[in-house]
C-alpha cells in the first residue's frame, strides 16, 4: 500500500465522463503531469497574475485525486487496514493512515473507497499546498468566496487558502474562469492572449487585463486548449517505425464529442498537433508557432463546411420534390460545390449524386457503354468531367458571352488553367468506402486496449470493393491487372475503393486522362463528410499515406485537402442500399438514372457519363484544339490510345502506383485492359 498502489490509484480520465479501471492505468504508463502556478506581485502587491504553467504534458490534465495528492506531499506512506465491518453483501471496511503524528481512518463500503477518505482526511490537516488548487479539488471543496477566517471551527477549515484559486463556480474569479471561450478566441484571432489578472484586495470589480508578451502568445496548443476544456485526455492511437528506424505517433484527443488527430516524430509533437488541430476547429485559434505542415490535418471552417453539406441537401431536397421521389432514396449522397475563394454568396452545386453499389462482372462492356462504378463519390466526380467538357465547349463558343462565363482561360504556350480562385469541394454524407471509412467512426473509449481496430495490421492498405454487394477487402497479392476471360467465366471483378481513388485524385487531378489533353490538373480543395467522419484519419490516407511520392511535373502536386465534418450529420437511412444510382450536372433538367448493376439507364440506353460518350465529347474538342496545342498529332480512334496522348499524366500515375508499392501498401488493381480498346464510331 505504497507508492506503487498509489499509482494504481491514479485518475487518468475526464473523472465524468471516462472512468478507467486501475488495472488499465497500471498497463497505460506512470507518467504524472505537474502544474506550478506562480504568484508575480505587481502594483505595490495589490494584484497577482494567476497562471497556469503545464511543465510536462502526460495522458491526463485532470486533477489528481487525495492519494496522489498526499503521496506527493509525504512519499511513501503506510495505510493499514484497520477493521471490517458489516454483513458480507455489505461490508463496511476502515484503513488508516499516519501523517505527522496523527492518525486518520476512513470508512467506505471497499478498501479503496476507505483509502480515499482517510486520505481525504488527512489532506486537511495541511495548511499549505504546493498546487492548491488541485488538492482542493481533490478533497471536494468548492469555492467559497465568502470566507471566514475568524471562525472557531475544532477542524482546519475547509475554505482555507482557497480564495487564490480560479474555479468556474466563483463569481467573483469569472474574469479568469477557464472556459471564458468567447475572449479567448476573439483575443487569438488578432494574433494575441489576454492575460487575466485578478485583484486580491478588491476582488472581481476590479479586475484588469493585460496584453501577453510574445512569448505567451506563442504558448504550446496543449496548455492553451486545456485553459479552455480542462480535463482532457490524450491517448497515442498508433506507434510506427519508418526507414532508418525513425518513429512515427498518432495522438487524438476528445473535445466536446468530436476528436482531433495529430502524428509527429514524438508524442510531445503529435499531441501539440491534435491540440492545434482541436483549438483550429472549435475556437478558430491558430497559434503563430503552430502553422499546419505537411504533416498536419487541415481543418475547413466550420460554418463554411456546414453551408456546403446545406447546399448539397437542399439541392438534393428540390430535385427530388421535397425527397418525396422514389429516387430520393439513398445510402450515399455526394454533390460538388464551386466556390470563388471561401466566398459562399457565390458558391454553386454543380453535380449531384447518389449509389453505393458496383456493375456486376457479367455485364462488363466492351464497348464503354456501361459505367462500372456507382458509388456516389464516383459518379460525382464523372458528373464533374461532364461539366468540364461543358465549360470547355463553351470557351471555345463563338460568342463572347459564352466564353467570358467559362471556369477556363487559355494558356500561352497552349492548353487552358481554371480561373483564379476557382475551388472545389467535395461533400460526401459518409465516409468513402475503404480505409477511411474502416477506422474513421472508433471514439476514443476508457478501454484502451480493446481498440484493437485502431492499430491494424492493414490500416493504411489499398482495399478493393466487393461485387454485387458492399464493404471492401484489402488487396491481394495478386496480378495488377485483371483478366477479360477471368471475370466472364465467374472470377470476381475488382473494383478499388472510394478512399483509393480519391488519393489517386489528390496526386492526378479530377479531370483524367482525356482531359488532361487539354487542361492542367484539377483538384478538389476541401472534403466534407457528413457521418463516419475522423479528419485526421481521412488525411492520412488520403494524403499523407504517399509523401514519399518523389518530384511532380509542373502543374502536378501533392494535393493537402481541407477536411471537415458537419455540425448536425443527416441521419443514415435504414434498410437495404438501393439498385439505382441518380445524377445531376448543372445545367441540366432532370436527374439521370443509373442501374447500379449494369451500368446503364433502366431503358437499356447508356449514361451520359460512360466512356463512349466522353470519348466523342473529347474527339471534338481533340479537332478543334489540335492547332492550338503544339504537342498534339494525329487524332487517336481507339479509346485506349486517347488516353495514352498526355504523357506526363501517364507518367505520373506510374509514380504514384510505385509510390503505394514502395510504401508497402498493396499493388493497384486494373480492370481488364479489353474494355478500352474500342473504336469511336462517327
Amino acid at each position: 500500500t505504497s507508492s506503487a498502489e498509489v499509482k494504481e490509484n491514479r485518475n487518468i480520465g475526464n473523472l465524468e465522463d471516462h472512468p478507467v479501471s486501475s488495472s488499465e492505468r497500471a498497463r497505460g504508463g506512470t507518467s504524472s503531469s505537474k502544474r506550478k502556478r506562480p504568484l508575480e506581485e505587481g502594483n505595490n502587491g495589490h494584484f497577482c497574475k494567476l497562471q497556469l504553467i503545464w511543465k510536462k504534458v502526460s495522458w491526463s490534465v485532470t486533477p489528481k485525486n487525495a492519494l496522489v495528492q498526499l503521496h506527493e506531499l509525504k512519499p511513501g506512506l503506510q495505510y493499514k487496514m484497520v477493521s471490517q465491518t458489516g454483513p458480507v453483501h455489505a461490508p463496511v471496511f476502515a484503513v488508516a493512515v499516519e501523517v505527522n503524528g496523527l492518525t486518520f481512518e476512513g470508512t467506505g463500503p471497499t478498501k479503496k473507497k476507505a483509502k480515499m477518505r482517510a486520505a481525504e482526511l488527512a489532506l486537511k490537516s495541511f495548511v499549505q499546498f504546493p498546487n492548491a488548487c488541485q488538492a482542493h479539488f481533490a478533497m471536494g471543496n468548492c469555492i467559497n468566496p465568502s470566507t471566514d477566517f475568524t471562525s472557531d471551527q475544532a477542524d482546519f477549515p475547509d475554505t482555507l487558502f482557497k480564495e487564490f484559486e480560479p474555479s468556474t463556480h466563483s463569481e467573483d474569479f469569472s474574469v479568469y474562469n477557464p472556459v471564458n471561450n468567447e475572449l479567448l478566441s476573439t483575443a487569438y484571432r488578432h494574433g494575441r492572449l489576454l492575460c487575466h489578472t485578478l485583484d486580491l484586495m478588491g476582488h472581481s470589480k476590479q479586475n484588469k487585463h493585460k496584453m501577453a508578451s510574445k512569448a505567451e502568445s506563442e504558448k504550446n496548443p496543449v496548455v492553451l486548449l486545456n485553459e479552455l476544456r480542462s480535463g482532457l485526455r490524450y491517448v497515442c492511437l498508433s506507434e510506427t517505425v519508418e526507414k532508418q528506424h525513425i518513429k512515427s505517433f498518432v495522438m487524438a484527443v476528445r473535445v466536446d464529442g468530436r476528436t482531433f488527430e495529430g502524428s509527429g516524430r514524438s508524442k510531445k509533437l503529435a499531441k501539440g498537433q491534435a491540440a492545434q488541430a482541436a483549438l483550429q476547429a472549435l475556437f478558430n485559434i491558430r497559434l503563430p508557432s503552430h502553422i499546419p505542415s505537411r504533416s498536419k490535418c487541415n481543418h475547413l471552417p466550420q460554418d463554411f463546411a456546414d453551408s456546403m453539406y446545406q447546399m448539397v441537401t437542399q439541392k438534393f431536397q428540390e430535385l427530388t420534390d421535397n425527397f418525396t421521389s422514389m429516387h430520393a432514396r439513398h445510402k450515399t449522397l455526394a454533390g460538388i460545390v464551386m466556390t470563388k475563394g471561401l466566398d459562399i454568396r457565390q458558391a454553386q452545386v454543380i453535380v449531384l449524386s447518389s449509389g453505393t453499389k458496383c456493375i456486376n462482372g457479367e455485364y462488363l462492356n466492351d464497348q464503354g457503354l456501361a459505367v462500372n462504378d456507382c458509388h456516389a463519390e464516383i459518379v460525382a466526380r464523372r458528373a464533374f468531367l461532364h461539366f468540364l467538357y461543358s465549360q470547355l465547349e463553351l470557351h471555345l463558343s463563338k460568342r463572347q458571352e459564352d466564353w467570358e462565363r467559362s471556369i477556363f482561360v487559355r494558356l500561352k504556350e497552349g492548353g487552358y488553367r481554371l480561373r483564379e480562385n476557382i475551388l472545389f469541394h467535395l461533400y460526401v454524407s459518409t465516409s468513402p468506402c475503404g480505409d477511411a471509412r474502416l477506422n474513421s467512426p472508433y471514439e476514443i473509449t476508457t478501454d484502451l486496449n480493446s481498440s484493437k481496430h485502431i492499430v491494424r495490421k492493414y490500416r493504411g492498405h489499398l482495399r478493393t470493393k466487393i461485387e454485387s454487394g458492399e464493404g471492401t477487402i484489402p488487396v491481394r497479392c495478386h496480378n495488377a491487372v485483371q483478366t477479360w476471360d477471368g471475370v466472364l467465366l465467374g472470377e470476381q471483378l475488382i473494383t478499388m475503393s472510394c478512399t483509393d481513388k480519391i488519393a489517386r485524385w489528390n496526386i492526378l487531378g479530377l479531370q483524367g486522362a482525356l482531359l488532361s489533353s487539354f487542361i492542367e490538373p484539377t483538384y478538389l480543395h476541401s472534403i466534407i463528410v457528413g457521418s463516419l467522419c475522423h479528419t485526421g484519419h481521412l488525411s492520412r490516407v488520403m494524403s499523407h499515406r504517399i509523401e514519399d511520392i518523389g518530384q511532380l511535373p509542373a502543374s502536378y502536386r501533392h494535393n493537402q485537402l481541407l477536411l471537415s465534418g458537419v455540425s448536425h450529420a443527416e441521419a443514415r437511412q435504414p434498410g437495404k442500399s438501393p439498385s439505382f444510382s441518380v445524377n445531376w450536372i448543372a445545367g441540366t433538367a432532370d436527374l439521370e438514372v443509373i442501374n447500379a448493376t449494369t451500368g446503364k439507364r433502366n431503358c437499356g440506353s447508356p449514361s451520359r457519363l460512360c466512356k463512349r460518350m466522353f470519348f466523342a465529347r473529347w474527339a471534338k474538342l481533340y479537332g478543334k484544339l489540335s492547332t492550338r496545342i503544339p504537342s498534339h498529332g494525329d487524332m487517336p480512334s481507339v479509346y485506349s490510345e486517347a488516353k495514352l496522348v498526355p504523357q506526363t499524366y501517364q507518367s505520373v500515375k506510374q509514380q504514384l502506383f510505385k509510390a503505394f508499392q514502395k510504401a508497402g501498401l498493396g499493388t493497384w488493381v486494373k480492370k481488364p485492359p479489353e474494355q478500352d480498346q474500342f473504336l469511336l464510331t462517327v
